[in-house]
């Protein structure tokens, strides 16, 4: 059906594009309420920028182009990016936006989810409290969201971050489990790899061997044609690494509990910060950090007692949160995707500000999936 847009089977004429224009419209108003500067970032965004950050496996997720100017480009995938880019590039230590458009996904054949559907977003920049800033993005997408049947859930991605930081381990492995927090097969597979010795074929023995001999780089350059696309300074590279990793000391059971406990860990905002100082009670200052998030929810009037919490919540999202993070979806519409989410991304800062970073946090609310949820467009 040509009118048909995401969730919303009259949504591109007449009363029902009225109705997706003004339910955009009220978000921004709140947003802007709040003391957001509207910001219109481009939608055809510079691919290398995306990829850099995600990895090659986004060009299965975004829809990609050619331009003999600009090289490679991509339909924004989500405003997160090009609003930190913007942001820093003004040189702001501290600033609010708003924002509403058009985002655009790849799916996969057969799925039933959009390939373009609009995100209205609420972000917060340089702040000096950032507990406070957490609970105030999260207020104002709870407001927005007024008394739609939704059910929140919160969680902290730098639980995850802490329990890496706490094991004896080196940091090569350390930065292994890091870039691989938001693929959770992989990153289990990963800490069982470190937690056992697994047996060395006679080959790899004996290649170990030349490493430790020196005589490493002779064999490869002996060993006739490179095949692939790796260099001889890249292979030698990757048996010294494997020789690291053959010597490494293998992380203990008690290291490998502790971050099964800390993903593992679900309550209440409420009771969070007591639950973690129980099954890990060397990770204090993120403890801390939990407690004053939940006083700040508190104080901006949402009951943390019944606010459920999950540490692993958002792990399967794009790869900026790296601190709280929230969502909102609809018990009574698994048709649905979350109506809302969002939370801290202060690593993006850096990494898109060429070390210079700010404390940044925002959500999203997906205006057709609200509309769809009250009962559709006119």
């Amino acid at each position: 059906m040509v009118t048909s847009r995401a969730y919303l089977e009259n949504g591109r004429l007449g009363q029902g594009l009225a109705d997706v224009r003004t339910e955009v419209g009220r978000l921004m108003s709140g947003f802007i309420a709040n003391g957001a500067q509207p910001v219109e970032p481009a939608a055809l965004l510079p691919a290398y920028v995306l990829i850099d950050l995600y990895g090659e496996d986004l060009r299965a997720r975004a829809y990609t182009t050619h331009d003999p100017v600009e090289g490679e480009l991509m339909l924004r995938p989500d405003f997160t990016v090009p609003v930190v880019q913007i942001h820093m590039a003004n040189g702001a230590s501290a600033a609010r936006y708003a924002y509403a458009g058009s985002v655009w996904r790849r799916q996969e054949v057969g799925s039933k989810r959009p390939t373009e559907y609009l995100q209205a977003g609420f972000e917060v920049f340089g702040g000096n409290d950032p507990a406070a800033d957490d609970a105030e993005v999260f207020a104002v997408l709870a407001t927005a969201l007024g008394d739609l049947p939704v059910m929140p859930v919160t969680g902290d991605l730098g639980l995850i971050f802490a329990a890496i930081d706490a094991l004896d381990t080196n940091e090569r492995r350390k930065g292994a489990l890091r870039r691989h927090v938001w693929r959770p097969q992989r990153f289990k597979r990963l800490l069982e790899r470190y937690s056992a010795k697994a047996p060395l074929s006679r080959e790899r023995e004996a290649l170990l061997q030349s490493v430790k001999d020196g005589t490493a780089r002779e064999i490869i350059e002996n060993s006739g044609a490179a095949q692939g696309v790796r260099t001889i300074d890249e292979i030698a590279a990757r048996a010294e690494i494997l020789l690291s990793e053959k010597e490494a000391a293998s992380l203990s059971e008690a290291a490998v509990t502790l971050v099964s406990s800390v993903l593992n860990l679900k309550s209440t905002m409420g009771t969070a910060a007591q639950e973690l100082r129980k099954v890990a009670p060397m990770l204090g200052g993120a403890a801390d950090q939990l407690d004053a998030r939940a006083q700040a929810l508190s104080d901006a009037g949402i009951d943390v007692s019944v606010l459920p919490f999950e540490a692993s919540y958002g792990r399967t999202t794009l790869e900026y949160y790296d601190g709280f993070v929230f969502g909102f979806h609809a018990p009574d519409r698994p048709d649905l995707p979350q109506i809302a989410q969002g939370g801290r991304y202060d690593a993006l800062t850096r990494v898109l500000g060429d070390g210079k970073g700010v404390p940044a946090v925002g959500g999203i609310i997906r205006p057709e999936a609200a509309l769809a949820l009250k009962g559709g467009a006119s």
